[in-house]
């Protein structure tokens, strides 16, 4: 849902074309209110994108490169050329890639076309983290106390850090996403943590410039939407609050905050408008707040440009703010009802991230292809925003992520409520997914009280990885009943007399035999019975489970197990089937009666590559000796850095890489004694 219609105060010619300069769901996003609008779109891909959603839902699509981003969508040029030689009257960045290049924005205006975004001298301004705290502080903008001078002798930042006092953050001054970010929390971490801030800032953003500030223990991170238009209006929409963070990255978003009182939205609120009228800012931006739990704020950075966590802002103010973004960068005025003051917010909004992603694996970016996908349906409390379906690969060579699930409802407690069946009934095949993590997450008691910080995470990540799927008696009866009704409800549609498997015999009902596979281990299950009433047996105990009355409706199974009435969520693809119990997935396979004996060796001796990316530094040498765990080569892959430590104390025989070698997933990079 996309909300209504915007009236706007100033009449102005709507573009009949426009390109969009960007990928996956945001470009999808885009298409969908440039369709409301009547506007035809041109859509960009790389290599790796040519059957991307946005590809085939685009009225126009142009290949522009590579599939690496420095060789597709972040070549401006070739976009800007694109553009022009179809007619595009104006380009929308969506977020990432070109959305904040100053650069780029200009490039676009010289060629006579509408830069859907914020003007290039606000994005310089907002571009160097230390430019824009003194332009803020200047404007009556809390900001939090550091240094934020071009001097970057490490000695100078040393004696700064020990001014400014410790625990403190260091940042790179140009960018954001959570790069190029360390806390320091004594004097002898500074040194090691600073060059590797700066090698991660100029990886990421080419330019290794760092400031300091001190570090304010367990805040909330609270942002708010703004809106310019070019008539010198600045508004703002209301708040976000994103304070469930890992390592800098934002896992859950939601509106209002539980954490805010009305006079410190309206306090808050002020700042953001003062924040974007010290700009004269136009266009969608996004004033960041770090939060005390006193409540004391402090400007954090201004984002120009639309935000991921944009859909709860649209689902509890009715408003589409792409299509807002349109209007005024057509030159519109924004409309009245909201230069009379923000319009009142209807319920609560929760968005979450689902991700190709490995949780118990350090989180570690995945990609491959969906060969399942299922999402929950679409409706007036739930929305979904995916740049991919079924059949679709999650690509290595951009961000992960699946899809946002984005719930509504008329208070807190119901969109609770409400995002937990939206995450029961996501499914995910092929790559690994954060999904069961996401589940730990909305249950915690942290996030229900609403007291989670943007550490919280980090410091307590065990309790929000998801349990090991261990053997689980009603689980494992679950999907063999789950089995067995798909089955049978198979045999019903066939009119051949071989077609039952209610394995009938003239002398009685026969057992039926089931494999499921969970991990390493098989399961060999037994059955009697037939339409939801059954007799099982399972390998390992003695009892038999009695099962009455199970019936699926959709993905949820009820039945009857000794007597004990249960509900769960099944869900069953092919010869996958899941079930989710006591908080907890458990995923089996289906198995054939008989399979080929299989041995895995250890590679004790081996590190390597875990994923496709690049070797960013390598910190041994042949014939060091290192302990187990020890830190010996980084690589950067899918916008992160991985340390990949020595499997085992040894000797380092062979180093089979070099700093700047792009590698393949598994292959060797070092090898031990």
């Amino acid at each position: 849902m996309l909300g209504r219609t915007l009236r706007m105060s100033t009449t102005a010619r709507m573009f009949k074309r426009i390109l969009i300069a960007n990928r996956g769901e945001i470009a999808c996003r885009v298409i969908r209110s440039c369709r409301k609008l009547g506007i035809e779109t041109v859509a960009v891909y790389s290599q790796a994108d040519a059957a991307a959603q946005h590809v085939r839902q685009a009225d126009f699509a142009l290949p522009i490169g590579g599939p690496r981003p420095q060789d597709s969508y972040l070549r401006g040029a070739a976009i800007l050329d694109a553009a022009q030689a179809n007619g595009a009257e104006a380009i929308h960045p969506g977020y990432g890639f070109l959305s904040e290049n100053a650069d780029f924005a200009e490039a676009v205006e010289r060629a006579g076309l509408a830069f859907i975004g914020p003007r290039a001298a606000s994005m310089r301004a907002m571009g160097s983290k230390a430019g824009a705290k003194d332009l803020m502080a200047a404007h009556g903008v809390p900001v939090v106390p550091g240094y934020t001078g071009t001097d970057q002798d490490p000695a100078l930042l040393a004696r700064e850090a020990e001014r400014i006092g410790f625990p403190l953050m260091i940042k790179a001054a140009h960018g954001g996403g959570g790069k190029g970010m360390r806390i320091v929390r004594a004097t002898g971490e500074f040194a090691q943590a600073l060059a590797s801030c700066q090698r991660e800032a100029q990886g990421a953003f080419g330019n290794a410039r760092v400031l300091l500030e001190r570090y304010i223990e367990h805040p909330r991170h609270i942002e708010f939407q703004i809106f310019g238009d070019s008539h010198g209006h600045v508004i703002h929409l209301n708040e976000r609050e994103c304070s469930a963070q890992r390592r800098y990255q934002k896992v859950m978003e939601e509106t209002p905050s539980p954490f805010l009182t009305t006079e410190q939205r309206a306090r808050m609120g002020a700042a953001a408008i003062a924040a974007g009228k010290a700009l004269d800012y136009s266009n969608a931006g996004t004033v960041e707040f770090i939060v005390s739990p006193q409540g004391e704020f402090h400007f954090m950075e201004l984002n120009t440009r639309l935000q991921v966590e944009h859909p709860i802002t649209e689902m509890t103010l009715g408003l589409d703010l792409v299509e807002l973004q349109l209007r005024v960068a057509a030159g519109e005025s924004l409309p009245p009802a909201l230069l009379q003051g923000t319009p009142p917010q209807h319920g609560h909004a929760i968005e979450l991230r689902l991700y190709a992603e490995d949780p118990a694996q350090g989180f570690l970016p995945g990609s491959g292809r969906l060969e399942h996908l299922a999402l929950p349906a679409a409706s007036a409390h739930v929305r979904i925003d995916s740049g991919v379906i079924e059949g679709d690969t999650v690509s290595i060579f951009y961000d992960p992520m699946i899809a946002k699930l984005v719930v509504w409802d008329l208070d807190r407690p119901r969109a609770l409520a409400r995002i937990a069946e939206a995450l029961a009934a996501c499914h995910v095949q092929g790559p690994k997914s954060n999904v069961a993590f996401l589940q730990q997450l909305i249950a915690h008691p942290a996030v229900r009280d609403g007291r989670i910080d943007t550490g919280y995470l980090d410091r307590a990540l065990d309790e929000f990885l998801p349990a090991v799927a261990r053997f689980d008696a009603t689980a494992t009866v679950a999907a063999a009943v789950t089995a067995l009704l798909h089955a049978e409800a198979d045999a019903r549609g066939d009119a051949s007399p071989w077609a039952p498997c209610d394995a009938w015999r003239m002398q009685g009902a026969a057992l039926r035999e089931l494999f499921l596979q969970q991990d390493e281990t098989r399961l060999r299950v037994l059955a009697r019975g037939h339409d939801g009433d059954y007799e099982l047996h399972v390998d390992g105990h003695d009892a038999a489970f009695l099962v009455a009355g199970a019936r699926l409706d959709a993905d949820v199974l009820s039945l009857r197990v000794d007597d004990r009435a249960l509900r769960l969520h099944v869900h069953h693809a092919g010869s996958a089937l899941e079930v989710q119990h006591d908080g907890t997935r458990h995923g089996f396979t289906l198995a054939p009666a008989y399979v080929a004996a299989s041995t895995s060796a250890a590679h004790d001796d081996a590190v390597r590559a875990p994923m496709p990316g690049r070797v960013v530094l390598v910190q041994t040498a042949v014939g060091a000796e290192v302990e187990a765990g020890a830190v010996l080569l980084v690589m950067e892959a899918m916008k992160m850095e991985l340390s990949l430590r020595a499997p085992r104390t040894g000797t380092v025989a062979a180093v089979q890489t070099a700093t700047g070698d792009f590698v393949e997933a598994d292959s060797v990079l070092i090898r031990l004694d």
